[in-house]
């Protein structure tokens, strides 16, 4: 077979499509109407999220053609192979054990051993800069730590940071550089005191070129500033698989953290590449974001699947992206402090499962890897919530919201958890021609002008979205919400047969960006590249011939 095909994977494919066809001619505010106990029965709450996912286009013979599909892709046997370390990366021959990240209790592995140790190293170096102990070349205090990374060493502590902004303890003010563009470091340190500034440099090989380059930045910054070159060991920790090349940059042994094989970057921010998350909200705080995430690992691992929440969010879009002719879904959280959790998202989600072949590299003739996007709160209501109302595309949604907040600004809380119900509710209900046509009328719009205008006002609805729940945002329910997501893509990995733990895809752009790069450099352009990069090569390097 030279293309497979999901119906090739699942017997009852031909019945999943007659019935998904069935919703063309369903709504879902009619099934609300006929159904009072609708919320309830398609909710579940586990390690302190709720997820009410009535308002999508499902009934009870739909969760009975999913879980039938669960069945035979095995998701609970890949469930047992995912936890018991058995070497699911097929394509790098090797596990996937970001959940031995966030055990519980006393370590029984080598993994979970080698995790411990390098935990309580961390906490013993936030402790000697929190209490001063570890100082810069100067002698002074700590004030500001910077991590240099990207892509899994960035966009999680980044995200996670940001979102505990509440727990942040004040000690060190924790930033972060990742992009290849130099302005981005050298505002950041325009504003820092080289003298009482930390570097972490989170990079598995110490050879990502966006990470060395800035490492390089910040380190001719020091020197620069003048810091004796001896005494650089003060100011840069590494999180690297890499000791030798981290030795030779210029960085004590001792001082870098590892980093294993068996677990992605995008799956890592449970390791040492946390540690801005820990030096912002200190370790007791960086555990309890491990403890909600092992919670939800024991969820997933045990929950039946109708009542599993990661599991039910990724046969939710396996319907949608196979069934339902969708190819993106959004995240939209009502939190402030969430606001980077749909960029981190993007990476997890299309990083892991924007795939074309299956595991044993035949090539997939079915959607994998739906295209992930979204803001916070109700700027997006704003901006592109009108596509989402009244345009012609059906985008999926998951709403995220908090019940409380951190802040005592509580009527501004109410709005923001009204507008959020709202958005969904309107998605759902819509407005029907006849509807809007009286609701004009009773204002005493003429009967011209609602001619000419009420079908603009139309809001179809049926249009399908996810809630998410949790009474706070806390470091434990922040860890069981990324948690519930990483397990959401290896069901979906699952059921479309694909491996969700490597990235090829990255390799091949960084590589032609080395030569394009040398191109600049030396101005030897190959003559057998395509005229339009030619040009862009030459155009760069005639502007900037005099530098």
């Amino acid at each position: 077979m030279d293309v497979q095909n999901l119906s090739d994977l699942y017997s009852n494919w031909q019945e999943l499509t007659e019935h998904a066809a069935s919703w063309d001619t369903k709504t879902l505010k009619q099934a609300f109407a006929d159904d009072n106990n609708r919320a309830a029965r398609y909710s579940v709450a586990a390690a302190g999220l709720e997820l009410d996912y009535s308002k999508n286009h499902i009934d009870d013979t739909t969760i009975d053609l999913l879980m039938s599909v669960a069945k035979q892709a095995d998701l609970k046997g890949g469930i047992k192979r995912l936890f018991r370390g058995d070497h699911v990366n097929n394509t790098e021959d090797r596990p996937a054990l970001h959940t031995a990240l966030r055990f519980e209790g006393a370590p029984s592995t080598d993994e979970q051993r080698d995790v411990q140790a390098t935990l309580d190293k961390m906490s013993n170096l936030i402790e000697r800069v929190y209490s001063g102990d570890w100082r810069g070349y100067s002698g002074e205090k700590i004030t500001d730590v910077v991590n240099i990374g990207i892509g899994g060493s960035d966009l999680g502590p980044r995200m996670v940071t940001k979102a505990l902004t509440p727990y942040h303890t004040g000690d060190v003010k924790v930033h972060f550089v990742a992009n290849v563009d130099a302005a981005e470091i050298y505002d950041l340190t325009n504003g820092l005191n080289p003298a009482s500034t930390l570097f972490l440099i989170a990079s598995k090989s110490f050879s990502t070129q966006e990470t060395l380059e800035n490492s390089l930045s910040a380190r001719r910054w020091m020197l620069e500033k003048g810091c004796p070159e001896d005494q650089l060991a003060h100011h840069f920790v590494a999180i690297s698989s890499k000791v030798d090349k981290a030795v030779e940059f210029g960085i004590d042994a001792d001082n870098v953290y590892p980093l294993w094989d068996w677990v992605g970057g995008r799956y890592s921010l449970w390791s040492a590449i946390g540690m801005p998350i820990a030096f912002a909200i200190g370790m007791d705080n960086f555990n309890k974001l491990r403890h909600g995430a092992a919670a939800m690992d024991k969820h997933f691992s045990e929950a039946p699947l109708e009542r599993n929440i990661p599991a039910l969010l990724g046969l939710l879009m396996f319907w949608y992206s196979g069934l339902r002719g969708t190819d993106t879904q959004a995240i939209l959280p009502y939190a402030y402090h969430l606001q980077l959790l749909p960029a981190y998202l993007q990476q997890l989600e299309m990083e892991s499962n924007g795939k074309s072949v299956t595991k044993s590299g035949v090539r997939v003739n079915y959607q994998t890897g739906s295209i992930v996007w979204g803001t916070e709160g109700t700027n997006g209501q704003h901006s592109f919530h009108q596509l989402l109302h009244q345009g012609t595309t059906m985008v999926p949604i998951d709403f995220i919201a908090t019940l409380k907040a951190h802040h005592p600004i509580d009527h501004q809380h109410k709005l923001l958890f009204a507008n959020c119900v709202a958005q969904s509710q309107a998605l759902m209900t819509g407005r029907d021609l006849a509807t809007t046509e009286n609701e004009m009328r009773s204002l005493g719009v003429s009967d011209n002008e609602i001619d000419a205008i009420a079908a603009h006002k139309v809001h179809p609805g049926n249009r399908p979205s996810n809630m998410i729940l949790m009474d706070k945002l806390t470091p434990e329910t922040l860890g069981s919400l990324i948690a519930a997501y990483e397990h959401k893509v290896f069901t979906l990995g699952t059921l479309w047969n694909i491996n969700s733990y490597d990235q090829w895809g990255v390799e091949l752009g960084k590589l032609l960006g080395t030569h394009v790069a040398t191109a600049i450099s030396t101005t030897d352009i190959p003559g057998n590249w395509d005229s339009s990069t030619q040009t862009l090569v030459k155009k760069f390097n005639e502007a900037n011939k005099s530098i």
